[in-house]
């Protein structure tokens, strides 16, 4: 069997993923208006015309970078939507998970949180057709909890913002926080201290 457009797809996929990754470093560097494909292809190791040929605008190479930290975050996000476990525990993994994107993630998420702070001038349509379905669907199954008396009465929409922010904060305000601690990067103790804060924090005023 000739398996040569089977090397060529993993090549090209390869490729790909080298200049998104580059593009990442640059975007949470410099941001979408201070970058410049010029920038992107020299950090991937590539021609500007090769990497044209993938990505034909900085703007669609921007919105890639950014499905890919939107889709990643909604996979976490995601943990939420059973009604069947134990509320509990699903906070538990949801917010060890939103802590290990940031810890691993850290340019992604600095990427994403760049775009919504100036409005989301690219991105805010997408935003709302993937963020807003699954929050509505979260909503539903913490009202469901709150009535079958699983969890105490709260906001459900203003208790994921504040979990949203304390966890991406470990990503995005990371440089603040190592000041503060005398030490870079923040380390594996930082974020179980961080998860256990938090987890504590959050149970104590729902369960």
């Amino acid at each position: 069997m000739d398996r040569a457009p089977e090397k060529l797809t993993r090549s090209r996929d390869a490729l790909e993923a080298r200049i998104l990754l580059a593009a990442v470093e640059v975007f949470a560097e410099a941001g979408y208006a201070g970058s410049a494909l010029a920038s992107i292809a020299e950090r991937a190791g590539i021609s500007k015309q090769n990497l044209l040929y993938y990505f034909s605008t900085k703007q669609i190479l921007y919105k890639k970078v950014l499905d890919q930290v939107l889709d990643q975050w909604l996979e976490r996000m995601n943990i939420l939507a059973d009604p069947t476990q134990d509320p509990a525990q699903l906070l538990r993994s949801y917010i060890r998970a939103k802590l290990r994107f940031s810890r691993e993630q850290p340019q992604a998420s600095r990427v994403y949180a760049m775009e919504v702070i100036s409005g989301a001038p690219v991105y805010a349509e997408t935003m709302r057709n993937k963020i807003l379905p699954l929050l509505q669907k979260d909503i539903a199954v913490f009202e469901a909890w709150i009535a079958a008396g699983k969890i105490a009465a709260v906001n459900t929409t203003h208790l994921l913002f504040a979990i949203w922010a304390m966890t991406q904060s470990y990503a995005d305000f990371a440089a603040q926080m190592s000041l503060v601690l005398g030490h870079s990067p923040l380390n594996e103790n930082d974020f179980q201290d961080a998860e256990n804060m938090i987890v504590e924090m959050v149970l104590g005023r729902v369960c």
